[in-house]
């Protein structure tokens, strides 16, 4: 068993204490609404609150506390606003005899963040990794048709790893991409040069940002060569990966081409897939022809003056992956192997929205912008918001880039109407959200930490474009409770902040073998409804439940290598979260 960090222990095992005081871990910048959240597990408040710096000296005389709902263990909460500390400093809330971690105020508390999120990405490399300084997955792949016969082999080494199997997918990567394409875009200043192409150390001259989203670019154009025959592929690998629990360095898993060597590509087509009992559901390919038709066409508009030569293979192959989602309306969903679990995406109208608004800013074709104008309409709202439940990334991408991507190249029009569906959206989170204490209002299913992400990035990018700040509060807590202000008192990082709490026992080989500093800069899962780990395969914790008392409620999060549907690492929910940090992160230069 890992040994588990002085601050969770003292969290965890304070003396008769039933009231634990939550923040964000990694910090607050000065003019930010700052609200520590009291988690009470018998149902008793504390009042009131003070807070102290480093010496103990009262800098915030006593405030009352606002009483919020339940959720989760906590029987009641509190909600502790000291957003009148605008001092850079370090300092504790106290409230009854409960005291919070150190709180850091500072313009830089989120420097160096979105990079430290980048080391994760490199890991997650396929072909050259530079974590283990080795080349993996070297022979990808053999393309087959609906019965698993190969049809050729088509070279796709490239990309990463979906998360801690080794499944490779367009549907996340492109999205992933498409994310840090974006933060480069509008957030260049919160990035740096500490790393080469290749993702060794030193610098190359280009953003480490920049050099991640070509890794992710030269991959999906290996998966779509372009070409009049429509041909494009949205899956490397499928869940036969699971037999074995390996390093990506001696990958056991064999698709009956032999142990560690090539891995079936599949097609798009338009029809459910599946080689064995289980089936998507897959009705076209506008939903992964979308998402490549926006990377491929933002790359056209950062390499222009770069690399002229592949910003134009870029653009040729946007307009002609967007072709293909207008001539085969519908969601390429990912297929299933062995196990009933895949990406059940069923939108995809938000993947054209995106994919014509950034042809638009590349062509200033005007039949692009009305076609984003349409698709939006389509679309205005990303279902999840406001519901209760959700398919596995059933709504994915969780967060509609398109409605940004429409109100940066379109005329006042299009401005008001990308704010309006925004605006719908977060207003149908806040209704959720203001039930309980923690002003969360995202339905708990697997991968929370995904939409998470996602509401705190559309309040952020909403704010942006209008100056309206009603969304300002929710959106503060969605950060916080990725930085620990959520009952377990964990950041969902994996490593960051270095000083704080975080996931010790992650689902990973790679974590078991060499540490979870291996997997630095990893967003977690996150928690998941009761109902919805009761019931996966394969799921059974290794230790004793260091959580336990924080684990009685309806959602539920476990640090423990053998819960992967809350303690996974996720790779396209790390690339949105870059965007995010890039924002917070460039406040503080």
């Amino acid at each position: 068993m890992l040994s588990l960090p002085l601050s969770l222990l003292l969290s965890l095992h304070a003396a008769d204490s039933t009231h634990f005081v939550r923040v964000n871990q990694v910090g607050y910048l000065p003019d930010a609404p700052k609200v520590a959240v009291v988690c009470s597990l018998d149902g008793t408040t504390v009042g009131r609150f003070r807070v102290e710096d480093e010496r103990g000296r009262v800098v915030l005389r006593e405030r009352r506390a606002v009483t919020g709902g339940p959720l989760g263990p906590c029987r009641a909460t509190e909600r502790l606003d000291f957003s009148a500390v605008r001092a850079p400093g370090r300092y504790v809330i106290v409230a009854g005899d409960a005291r919070s971690p150190v709180v850091r105020v500072g313009r830089d508390v989120w420097k160096g963040g979105a990079d430290t999120l980048l080391y994760y990405l490199r890991q997650q490399r396929s072909g050259f990794n530079p974590f283990f300084r080795d080349s993996v997955h070297t022979h990808d792949g053999n393309v087959i048709d609906d019965s698993g016969r190969v049809v050729k082999f088509l070279p796709v080494t490239g990309g990463w790893a979906d998360a801690s199997d080794y499944l490779q997918y367009v549907t996340t990567s492109a999205t992933a991409t498409y994310a840090l394409l974006a933060a480069v875009r509008d957030h260049a200043a919160a990035f740096t040069d500490a790393f080469d192409a290749r993702g060794l150390p030193g610098p190359n001259g280009t953003a480490d940002a920049l050099d991640e989203a070509r890794h992710g670019l030269e991959w999906l154009l290996r998966m779509y060569p372009g070409g009049g025959g429509g041909e494009m592929y949205n899956q490397l690998a499928d869940d036969r990966d699971h037999t074995y629990f390996d390093l990506p360095t001696n990958d056991s898993s064999d698709y009956g081409w032999g142990k560690g060597r090539e891995r079936p590509v599949y097609p798009c087509t338009g029809r459910p897939q599946g080689l064995f009992q289980y089936k998507n559901r897959a009705t076209g390919y506008a939903s992964t022809a979308g998402k490549y038709a926006a990377a491929f066409a933002l790359g056209a508009r950062v390499y222009a003056k770069r690399d002229p030569a592949f910003a134009d293979t870029l653009a040729r192959r946007a307009e002609a992956a967007f072709a293909l989602g207008v001539a085969h309306p519908g969601a390429c969903q990912t297929a299933p192997g062995r196990a009933p679990y895949f990406y059940e995406e069923e939108s995809w109208a938000d993947d054209m929205e995106l994919g014509a608004a950034e042809l638009h800013a590349l062509t200033h074709d005007a039949t692009y912008l009305r076609a984003a104008a349409e698709y939006a309409r389509r679309e205005p709202v990303t279902p999840w918001m406001g519901a209760d439940t959700a398919r596995h990334y059933e709504w994915f991408p969780w967060f509609n880039a398109g409605h940004h991507a429409m109100w940066r190249t379109g005329g006042a029009a299009e401005r008001r109407a990308a704010a309006a569906y925004y605006r719908e959206g977060l207003t149908r989170v806040a209704r959720r959200a203001a039930v309980n204490g923690f002003r969360v209002g995202v339905p708990f299913i697997w991968c929370s930490n995904d939409l998470m992400t996602a509401l705190a990035t559309q309040a952020l990018v909403y704010r942006r474009m209008t100056g309206d700040q009603r969304y300002r509060e929710m959106e503060q807590a969605a950060v916080d409770w990725l930085f620990g202000a959520n009952p377990w008192g964990t950041s969902m990082v994996i490593g960051y902040p270095r000083g704080g709490t975080w996931a010790h026992d992650p689902h990973s080989a790679v974590a078991a073998r060499f540490g979870p500093e291996a997997l630095t800069g990893g967003l977690l899962d996150g928690p998941v409804y009761r109902s919805i780990y009761a019931n996966l395969r394969g799921i059974a914790l290794h230790q004793a439940d260091e959580y336990a008392p924080f684990n009685t409620g309806s959602i539920v999060y476990h640090d423990d290598i053998g819960d992967y549907s809350t303690n996974e690492p996720i790779m396209d929910g790390t690339a949105s979260l870059v965007y995010l940090l890039a924002a917070l992160g460039e406040h503080g230069r």
